[in-house]
């Protein structure tokens, strides 16, 4: 069980994060934006006193990195005008730069978990004529990564190259690296207007090469139409896994029989299991991030907990006996 830091935290501290989470019984956290004392900051900006600083208070609050919630692949395919914002950078620059201290801050706060994208195609454009690219692309990353002894983990999200489960399937076989895996996540599905049933046949195809999930979902007030371009900044309607369209139940309930072959899989590359990683929104979200404060993160945990409880799925918060060996006795 993790969760993305930031949404816990109304300044996004590190305290505020850190607090919240050992209070709700969390030991791993996803690092994305924190303010280490020298302001909000993507990881992918941090110095080394922050990261110093951070690594401290973990360790006081008893907290560990899951993944690295880094932006990689959030920039696009060709340097084109195409109506966005999203920003291009040489990709041989991107690989030396980017990638490179992403591996080097992953080793930094000691998970062995990157989390990134699958690039932006150009706005308007059929997302497969890209495939091969962004499969090139991901694939020196993996290679990057591997080398790091450090795993890639590719989350499907609209708008770009790896944007529903078909796509993600496409991308990781042509990708064909032990370095690569897939994240799933139902909302940025749902979202597109897909049903809950076409939700599940998203996640179907994602499940070869699945590594981990994240956990938020979606609720609509009207039945959303499907769409090829979504307003991430508009979406407002993010609710916990248990009262969603997603169909977290369904996902859920399949998923449980692939844990034990995943751990076995992310074990061999020096991960600790199979992360559930709450990044619910609930407050709100958008391109680069999203928020549920303290109160709605452990609302999106406890309807998280509800699900895995009626799906039988173990898993485990801090209790007494934690209390006590953090006290030692």
């Amino acid at each position: 069980m993790s969760g993305f830091g930031d949404e816990a935290a109304n300044q996004k501290t590190a305290e505020q994060q850190f607090a919240a989470f050992a209070a709700l019984g969390l030991t791993y956290y996803s690092l994305r934006f924190i303010d280490a004392g020298q302001g909000i900051k993507n990881v992918m900006q941090l110095s080394k006193a922050e990261i110093t600083r951070v690594r401290h208070l973990e360790d006081e609050y008893g907290l560990n990195v899951a993944t690295l919630g880094s932006p990689l692949g959030k920039v696009k395919l060709l340097d084109q005008e195409d109506g966005t914002k999203n920003r291009y950078v040489p990709f041989k620059k991107y690989l030396s730069d980017d990638v490179k201290k992403a591996c080097e801050l992953a080793h930094a706060f000691e998970t062995k978990l990157i989390r990134g994208f699958s690039f932006y195609h150009p706005k308007g454009e059929d997302p497969w004529k890209y495939v091969d690219q962004a499969a090139d692309q991901l694939g020196q990353i993996a290679e990057v990564c591997h080398r790091s002894d450090l795993t890639y983990g590719l989350e499907v999200e609209a708008n770009l190259v790896g944007q529903n489960g078909e796509l993600m399937a496409a991308l990781h076989e042509r990708v064909d690296h032990p370095a690569l895996v897939t994240i799933f996540d139902a909302a940025n599905i749902s979202t597109q207007g897909y049903s809950a049933g076409q939700v599940f046949e998203q996640y179907e195809k994602m499940k070869r090469g699945l590594g981990w999930m994240h956990i938020k979902d979606y609720r609509h007030p009207h039945r959303l139409q499907r769409t090829t371009h979504v307003d991430e900044e508009a979406l407002k309607h993010f609710v916990p896994a248990d009262r969603g369209d997603s169909g977290h139940e369904l996902v859920l309930r399949d998923f449980k029989e692939l844990i034990p072959t995943i751990e076995k899989k992310l074990k061999k590359r020096g991960v600790p299991g199979v992360f559930l990683d709450l990044e619910p929104h609930v407050k709100g979200g958008g391109q680069f991030g999203g928020f549920s404060g303290p109160d709605g993160m452990g609302v999106a945990l406890r309807g998280l907990c509800r699900v895995l409880d009626y799906m039988g799925i173990g898993y485990h918060l801090r209790d007494f006996d934690d209390v006590k060996v953090a006290r030692g006795f």
